[in-house]
């Protein structure tokens, strides 16, 4: 009799363990948005690199069990899941992954044209506007900056910002940014349509002038000492990036670009993706600030966007015939590359077959990637 109460108290106490015992409506819900993120991904095609991890990884975080010193949660020391978010933290997974994009990035676009930086530029005017309106709703100048790089379209520099002023809304902000990079289409798409004209979107831009491989080389050393002059709080990001870039043009690091755009940055984000949506728990994530925060990214989203459009509308009014824009490369102003270009291209193709858009809206795409770590350290600069 004894060995059978024995047995059965440890059955108790097992029970007491286990998933069922300690789990609520908060880990339910959350877990069927982690399985929400996966499907999308591979059903839709929605940026699976990223919802994949983090669809998995939400599900994984939000795993219920009793802290019995296991040292299995991501919030306890000395696990390997703490061991993992340290990069999350700590903000070094970011200029990691600025590195492969920057060794994977081709500048040429924006080199053979200058003045499609100042459309980059444009589109950063949806962080600003969200950070206005952050503050009008009640939160603290460093959680708003946290919160209105979403605008930047640019996951791993809204971890990187959120990390530094708003650590403790950082789960909520990088998924935020991470699904509205996903559904860059189904946002920006509308917009387009609705801001221009059946003319404008029929526009024919000149093909771009050959980049010398002097340029292409010169270019990352000029702008790192432009932009780190201008803001050295960027630094992390914008050395990186600028690193990569150089490392790529410069014909003698081929290996060196090729492992950091392809098996490091892949390793970066598989473990950033994972981390990230390990941190949502439903008792941090669950919460009216996290509504907020999604709708503040929307906006956000939604102003970047319609901004980079109606620049160049406005700039076409000092253009001459020949050499105006078209407006439907306004979108790619945001970080989201190569996403962002794709769609302007597409839109372009659809009110003329013959209207290749690609390489004019890289320029604005990549000036976004740049615009949106300027951003960043503006932001860093004036608030830490």
């Amino acid at each position: 009799m004894d060995y059978i109460n024995f047995i059965l108290d440890k059955f108790v106490d097992f029970w007491t363990y286990t998933g069922f015992a300690n789990g609520e409506l908060g880990n339910y819900i959350m877990i069927l948005v982690g399985a929400l993120f996966i499907f999308l991904a591979i059903t839709k095609d929605w940026e699976p690199l990223l919802l994949i991890p983090i669809g998995l990884g939400i599900i994984l975080g939000n795993i219920p069990f009793k802290a019995i010193g296991l040292e299995i949660g991501l919030y306890e020391d000395h696990s390997v899941l703490n061991f993992f978010y340290q990069g999350v933290k700590s903000g070094w997974y970011p200029p990691l992954i600025f590195l492969g994009i920057g060794a994977m990035t081709d500048f040429t676009a924006l080199i053979a044209n200058p003045k499609l930086l100042l459309v980059g530029a444009s589109a950063q005017f949806g962080i600003y506007a969200a950070y206005m309106v952050a503050l009008l709703l009640g939160f603290e100048p460093n959680q708003a900056a946290g919160i209105a790089i979403i605008g930047g379209a640019d996951g791993p520099t809204a971890i990187f910002l959120s990390s530094k002023l708003a650590p403790n809304l950082m789960g909520a902000i990088a998924v935020c940014a991470y699904s509205y990079m996903a559904l860059v289409p189904l946002i920006q798409r509308p917009i387009m349509r609705a801001l221009t004209t059946d003319k404008e979107r029929r526009i024919r831009m000149k093909p771009a002038r050959e980049v010398t491989q002097r340029e292409k080389i010169l270019f990352p050393i000029i702008g790192l000492l432009i932009t780190a002059f201008v803001v050295p709080s960027g630094l992390p990001l914008l050395g990186v990036l600028f690193f990569g870039n150089l490392l790529r043009e410069s014909t003698k690091t081929t290996r060196l670009a090729n492992t950091a755009g392809s098996a490091l940055n892949d390793i970066v984000v598989m473990l950033l993706g994972l981390t990230v949506g390990c941190s949502t728990q439903a008792s941090e994530f669950l919460t009216t600030d996290t509504i907020k925060i999604f709708a503040l990214g929307a906006s956000a989203f939604v102003i970047a966007t319609a901004s980079g459009v109606l620049f160049v509308k406005f700039f076409n009014l000092f253009l001459p015939e020949g050499r105006k824009i078209n407006p439907l490369i306004g979108n790619a102003g945001v970080s989201a590359v190569p996403m962002a270009a794709r769609i302007s291209h597409e839109q372009g193709l659809k009110y003329d077959p013959k209207n290749y858009l690609i390489m004019h809206a890289m320029g604005p795409n990549v000036a976004g990637v740049i615009g949106s770590a300027v951003a960043a350290g503006v932001l860093l600069g004036f608030l830490s």
